[in-house]
């Protein structure tokens, strides 16, 4: 049964504050009799639960509570809490009229009067449905974002705190890094730095520009857990509360090795490309050019060689002389030009390239001075390729060169071979398939890359003037693209240069023989030219086929060693020399050595008809690069 009078003193002052709260739209606010029976109701109450004042006034209030709370008495407990604690408060589902709940934040305080005797029980409540809707929206969303920042398995996702220590860690990060959850979080995030980054301050500098700046973007090298090293895209943005200040920062890190390394290729195959193009263009132009000065060559040397012979006058016959020793030189060159062009005749065969420099060590070793030693390390698997073998010499001896001219005081000169086998475009868009690799490795200065890239351009050359004419690596360059091949330059400043030749390796069937019945004996020959490297060869060459070898490097001196010695048996000189050319060399032996073979070498074909006088109708002519057995062919010639 309910009191005659409200549980709350009756006054004027009550009555305004009773008619205050039942205008009060927003919440329901009503008392309750201390056994929990509605005594009072406002319109919040009315417009949240549904009922009217009449509806529910004496009814308990658990009415408004779902069978699951009524089941475990929580409405019960709820007074008991308020009377024990002075407070009841809490949030959950309420039950409207018409059976559709809504999130209710209810407040219960005990009413006591002065004695302290309950009197009942004050009760407001709020319908916060839309707060709660909003607050598991968030929560959702929140939830997703993790599951789905967890879920990311190809970016490093993870918090860090003001001072740089991990707060959390992804899957993502566990991939990239090696580190699990527990061995990262609590850790210092400059853990996955070098240490040279450390040793400069980057982690700290990065929180402070992603602080002042409000990121932080870069690469670098970073340390995964087993010490390898990967190359790293960062960002690193701060993280601030409603009130501006720094709570944190995130942290994403993705491994672009691969990218990187397949743009570093790419930037590598369009400089290779642009390379290639500018060269070709560069032969189609040189070729071009040294074939028509090659037929002006030809008419000029020929036609001063019958001026020569019909015109008597000695100081005329001096110059034209002088003109046939320049146009023979420019001769030179342009063979040189052609070489380059890939434009010169060829005699190819299939060959074991190892028994070819076996056969030409002795040359190569002989090329180089003071404390440079040389090394042959050959691959005695080795399939043949095709190749000219003077060409092929003749490049491995530019090589060689060189290789010693990097190196002016000591060091190593390495020609090595072996099979390898190559992926499309490895090397500058040779096919994919096996190959012969050639190198030739020194441990001299090294180039710089802008030197790397122009070593091939005809005329390009970083040694002193008159000590190189920068057409030796384009020769060869020339030479090996003939052969269907390519060259690849590796070099670094301060410790050497390594050139590879790489020829289609061929079938181990037949392969052509080389001529190595040299003669052997003690005969006697005296090899003249004016260039030190080739005369240095030639007399290697000579000592190789069992002469005794003396050597002039031009025609004067030559005349007067003749002199002195006349059981000199072979005159082998270079035609174009300063001073007595070796067509004048030739025609003054005979004069002293009546028996004496004369070969005359060129660097050009067209020098060899100009016979300027009867008795150079035997000598014989061979046309540079020469080998070994072409010079024995021209012996037995002349025997």
């Amino acid at each position: 049964m309910l009191p005659s009078s409200p549980p709350i003193a009756s006054s004027s002052e009550a009555e305004r504050f009773h008619q205050f709260m039942s205008g009060v739209n927003d919440y329901a606010i009503f008392i309750l009799s201390p056994e929990g029976l509605i005594y009072s109701w406002n319109l919040g109450a009315q417009r949240f639960k549904g009922y009217t004042a009449d509806e529910i006034i004496g009814q308990h209030f658990s009415r408004f509570y779902t069978e699951e709370d009524q089941a475990i008495n929580l409405p019960f407990r709820a007074l008991k809490t308020a009377l024990q604690e002075g407070k009841f408060e809490d949030e959950g589902w309420r039950v409207r009229k018409d059976g559709s709940r809504f999130w209710a934040s209810v407040v219960i305080d005990p009413i006591k009067d002065l004695e302290g005797t309950l009197l009942g029980f004050a009760k407001i409540t709020r319908d916060i449905t839309e707060r709660k809707q909003a607050a598991d929206a968030l929560r959702g969303s929140e939830e997703q974002f993790r599951l789905l920042v967890q879920g990311v398995t190809d970016y490093a996702i993870y918090m860090l705190s003001p001072d740089g220590i991990i707060t959390n860690w992804n899957a993502g990060a566990q991939r990239i890094k090696g580190y699990d959850h527990n061995e990262a979080v609590g850790t210092h995030f400059s853990r996955f730095y070098t240490e040279e980054d450390r040793n400069n301050g980057l982690p700290i500098t990065a929180l402070k520009i992603a602080a002042a700046e409000g990121r932080f973007e870069g690469e670098g090298w970073r340390i995964r857990k087993d010490g390898s090293r990967f190359w790293a895209h960062v960002v690193i943005d701060p993280i601030k509360n409603d009130l501006g200040e720094l709570i944190g920062y995130a942290k994403i890190t993705r491994d672009i090795t691969e990218k990187r390394q397949a743009m570093q290729d790419l930037e590598h195959a369009k400089e290779a490309l642009f390379q290639s193009q500018k060269l070709e263009a560069l032969g189609q132009l040189t070729g071009g050019i040294a074939h028509d000065f090659n037929n002006l060559l030809n008419v000029i040397v020929n036609g001063v060689g019958i001026l020569a012979k019909e015109i008597q006058n000695p100081s005329s016959v001096k110059i034209l002389e002088s003109m046939q020793r320049s146009a023979l030189q420019g001769a030179a060159l342009t063979q040189q030009l052609l070489t380059f062009a890939r434009k010169q005749p060829l005699n190819e065969g299939k060959y074991d390239l190892n028994r070819i420099i076996s056969s030409f060590e002795a040359v190569l070793r002989r090329v180089r001075r003071g404390s440079i030693s040389f090394d042959l390390k050959l691959d005695p698997l080795l399939p043949p390729a095709i190749v000219d073998v003077a060409q092929f010499e003749a490049a491995l001896l530019n090589l060689v060169i060189n290789a010693r001219d990097a190196m002016p005081d000591r060091g190593v000169i390495t020609l090595s071979t072996e099979q390898v086998e190559l992926r499309q475009n490895q090397i500058d868009g040779l096919p994919a398939g096996n190959y012969v690799k050639v190198t030739v490795r020194d441990t001299g200065s090294g180039m710089s890359p802008e030197v790397a890239r122009r070593a091939t351009e005809p005329f390009f050359t970083t040694k002193e003037v008159g000590k190189g004419t920068g057409m030796g690596l384009s020769q060869v360059y020339g030479t090996i693209k003939q052969f269907n091949g390519d060259m690849a330059i590796e070099t670094e400043m301060g410790k050497g240069t390594a050139i590879s030749l790489f020829l289609p390796a061929q079938t181990s069937d037949a392969t052509e023989e080389l001529d190595e019945a040299f003669p052997e004996g003690n005969e006697k020959a005296l090899v003249v030219d004016d260039q030190p490297d080739v005369l240095n060869v030639a007399i290697e060459l000579f000592r190789s086929m069992g002469y005794d070898v003396l050597s002039a490097n031009n025609g004067e001196d030559a005349l007067e060693i003749l002199k002195r010695t006349p059981d000199v048996d072979v005159l082998f000189s270079d035609i174009v020399m300063p001073g007595m050319s070796g067509f004048d060399l030739g025609h003054n032996a005979r004069s002293l050595i009546p028996g004496i073979k004369v070969v005359l070498a060129s660097g050009y074909a067209a020098s060899a008809p100009s016979k300027r006088k009867n008795s150079e109708e035997d000598f014989k002519f061979i046309q540079k690069p020469y080998r070994m057995s072409e010079i024995v062919k021209m012996l037995r010639m002349s025997g």
